[in-house]
């Protein structure tokens, strides 16, 4: 007599699943579509986490069985009529007139641009990395169009540093295509909107109070000191180097404010651990560059 095993069989040719459609339909508050929800599948050993880089970003690794998965992109939604690219909760949370009329006036010219970066892009499959890239730049121009009490800067600033993670990874693939140029640009366009959120912070221009996660990435919110770091790490990365005194007025003035995040007393201890032992580094670089320069910041006086 045959006994067959109640074990499922996965059929060796078909591909392993890393995403699924919701059963709730994401609702454009543009255009008034309403279109299916891409969300990642977890668990399953398809997150293999690997190194934190200095720019807080998680590396995962590649399996056998799922290869090399992005979780970064699966974060923005993308409304296939208007192209319109928002984090997911916006598309509930953005109401206002103004904003939502914006938003459909520039859905050509968004559609336009980003082709230009990322051609052949689809917003109706399962997305692949230049998909997720074409969205998260949507994503970047349609904040530009949303009313200062979403937060647009704070979130412009995620964007553009992921943006710049997903275009090096872009340049890995495909390094005939200058990915990596692209992603220059994008750190650039982070560090400037890092800045811009400390400052419309503390001119109490724009608020980033509903902010709830930070990120920069998917798996850990470093909240407010995360903010306060990358600005710091960005503008020493990236920032202009023209203006050589400039620069080093920023660099001290970050050196200080890095110095708040790991200082002394109970504070510190309540701070994720990566988070302080990459701001310690980064001060550490930071008070070597100011000494090669003949810098004295006010600390060491």
């Amino acid at each position: 007599m045959l006994y067959r095993s109640s074990k499922k069989v996965e059929n060796p040719g078909k591909k392993p699943k890393i995403s699924y459609w919701s059963k709730n339909r994401c609702h454009c508050p543009v255009c008034q579509n309403n279109f299916e929800r891409e969300e990642m599948l977890s668990g399953s050993g398809r997150m293999i986490a690997g190194e934190l880089t200095d720019e807080l970003h998680r590396i995962f690794e590649p399996s056998a069985k799922y290869g090399q998965i992005y979780p970064v992109i699966y974060s923005i939604g993308a409304c296939p009529k208007c192209h319109t690219a928002l984090f997911w909760s916006d598309f509930e949370e953005i109401q206002d007139n103004n904003s939502l009329n914006e938003l459909l006036a520039d859905s050509k010219k968004r559609k336009e641009i980003v082709n230009n970066m990322f051609p052949y892009y689809e917003l109706t499959r399962e997305r692949n990395l230049l998909d997720g890239a074409a969205m998260y730049y949507l994503a970047l121009l349609s904040y530009e169009k949303v009313d200062l009490s979403y937060a647009p800067t704070m979130k412009r600033a995620i964007i553009s540093l992921r943006l710049a993670w997903i275009c090096r990874d872009l340049q890995k693939l495909v390094p005939e295509h200058n990915y990596d140029y692209a992603a220059e640009v994008f750190y650039r366009k982070a560090q400037f909107f890092y800045e811009q959120t400390l400052i419309n912070e503390t001119q109490r221009i724009e608020t980033i109070a509903k902010i709830t996660n930070f990120g920069p990435d998917v798996d850990k919110n470093y909240g407010y000191d995360g903010v306060i770091y990358l600005n710091s790490l960005l503008e020493y990365k990236y920032g202009q180097k023209e203006d050589m005194q400039m620069r080093y007025k920023k660099l001290d003035a970050n050196k200080r404010s890095i110095a708040r995040i790991f200082g002394l007393g109970k504070s510190s201890k309540s701070k994720p651990g990566p988070l302080l032992e990459k701001s310690r580094d980064l001060y550490d670089k930071l008070t070597a560059t100011l000494n090669e320069a003949n810098i004295i910041s006010v600390d060491d006086e």
